[in-house]
């Protein structure tokens, strides 16, 4: 037996697991002790901290989440919205060009050629073109003569899938004659839906001051002794002939449908020493209606040349595309 006072000390241990109502983010709870202030957090502060973790914590995981989601159906609506944007046409893609094409040069050739001897019959072939109800002439007052040599189309303006403005230009004598028709288009049926236009014919266009300023003249000559020989074959269309001028690809010649008669020139701009495209122009004779002499015409070749060893040879043979071309 002890003698003094004897004090029983009490102590808590510490779990060391964590059982099923454990929690990483509650905080220990304080030691009791003398009442002195040794221990950690105390009372509800600590605990609404940790609840505010909780809070930040979730409120990441759902932004991720939601982010995680929307992208790829966001990707997904704009690639369908894409993709229907660009594979649907337009009304006026829909518009029946070739046909319509077709229909007014049919319409102008009989609307542009009038006499007021065949009126009637004029009126008969018109009316398949125009609206029921139409003027039979169409415009025309029954007075007079016009006639046309040729007519074409110049062109479409579709405004719709069913309006058009086709231009057509015409021939008459010595004037050329530009023509607005409207067409109606509408299930593979066709109408003129409205009266013609003559509009200006169109202008003549100024060239550019093009050409080959830094020409090769020494080519030049070379090439015009080896092109003479080459468009003789040329005129003549004879394979075996052509193949001995050709750099691996075969070429067609004209078959005999001209005369060769003399290369009047020939443009080389300077460039690699081994391959040049160069222009040449060369004079055809032409036989004439009846087996007599049709003249001569000058027509410029564009060529691509090659040389292998000592020699030229034609790679191509197409037609120039003049001085404006760039």
């Amino acid at each position: 037996m002890r003698h003094g006072r004897e004090t029983a000390v009490v102590e808590e241990v510490p779990a060391t697991g964590l059982g099923p109502s454990a929690d990483p983010w509650d905080v220990p709870k304080q030691r009791r002790g003398d009442g002195r202030g040794g221990g950690r957090w105390g009372g509800s502060g600590g605990r609404w901290w940790v609840w505010l973790g909780r809070a930040v914590l979730w409120a990441v995981i759902l932004v991720i989440l939601f982010n995680g989601i929307r992208a790829p159906f966001e990707r997904f609506t704009a690639s369908e919205s894409g993709s229907t944007t660009t594979s649907k046409p337009s009304k006026a893609a829909q518009f029946p060009a070739s046909a319509a094409s077709a229909f007014a040069m049919q319409f102008a050739t009989v609307y542009l050629n009038y006499d007021q001897r065949t009126a009637p019959a004029r009126e008969t072939q018109i009316r398949t073109f125009i609206p029921e109800g139409a003027d039979g002439q169409f415009g025309w007052n029954g007075v007079g003569t016009l006639q046309v040599n040729s007519v074409q189309v110049a062109g479409v303006d579709a405004r719709d899938a069913n309006n058009a403005i086709v231009t057509v230009l015409a021939r008459s004598q010595d004037k050329w004659l530009r023509l607005a028709v409207p067409v109606y288009a509408k299930d593979g049926a066709l109408v003129i839906s409205g009266r013609p236009a003559l509009l200006p014919p169109p202008t003549r266009a100024t060239l550019p001051q093009a050409g080959v300023r830094d020409r090769d003249q020494a080519l030049e000559t070379e090439l015009k002794a080896v092109l003479g020989p080459f468009f003789q074959a040329y005129a003549q269309g004879d394979p075996a002939a052509l193949a001995r001028y050709a750099d691996g690809k075969a070429l067609s010649g004209l078959a005999g449908a001209v005369t060769f008669f003399q290369v009047k020139e020939v443009v080389a701009p300077k460039g690699p020493a081994g391959e040049r495209t160069v222009t040449a122009t060369v004079a055809w004779q032409i036989p004439g209606t009846g087996g007599g002499n049709g003249g001569e015409l000058e027509q410029a070749y564009q060529l691509e040349m090659v040389k292998k060893g000592a020699n030229w040879f034609v790679r191509d043979i197409r037609g120039t595309p003049g001085q404006g071309a760039s």
